[in-house]
């Protein structure tokens, strides 16, 4: 699989997210250090509301194959500037996150995620894991054999 890095304002559902594409149980995990898995990158929030860390961020990006632009379908206000994406020199993608919250603004959230410059948008829900298997399938590379596909036999081994 592909390897990706989530970024994200504290609270966007970077962990969670996570979660989901691993297939573990949900539970609240706040990220204090960034997090390197097989082929996930976590990164705390503070990375991207902090200009001072802004630069580390960039500096992460380099050892993933996708970036991750998450944002919650109720921000308030987006943190990406326009047309940031192609200083990512990747793959760059938009993640607009707890897409069933009461709040949820699934199109402004998008449109900022547009107007960042990302040109691919998931949408998705890490708790009931509605669009999960969609990012799966995106970072997904010849070969790769999913959980979905594997024989029953061997799924609980």
């Amino acid at each position: 699989m592909k390897k990706i890095i989530l970024i994200g304002r504290s609270e966007a559902g970077k962990t969670t997210l996570t979660q989901a594409l691993k297939g573990e149980k949900i539970h609240y995990h706040k990220t204090q250090y960034v997090n390197h898995f097989d082929v996930i990158i976590d990164t705390p929030g503070e990375y991207i509301q902090t200009k001072g860390l802004g630069a580390a961020l960039a500096m992460y990006t380099y050892e993933a194959d996708v970036v991750g632009l998450l944002m919650s379908s109720h921000e308030p206000f987006s943190l990406y500037p326009p047309c940031v994406t192609p200083l990512a020199n990747r793959d760059v993608v938009g993640i607009v996150t707890q897409i069933n919250h009461p709040d949820a603004d699934l199109k402004q959230a998008e449109r900022w995620l547009r107007l960042a410059g990302c040109e691919k948008i998931f949408f998705v829900d890490s708790k009931t894991g509605e669009g999960v298997w969609e990012i799966l399938e995106y970072l997904r590379e010849d070969g790769d054999v999913m959980p979905w596909e594997m024989p029953s036999s061997c799924q609980n081994s």
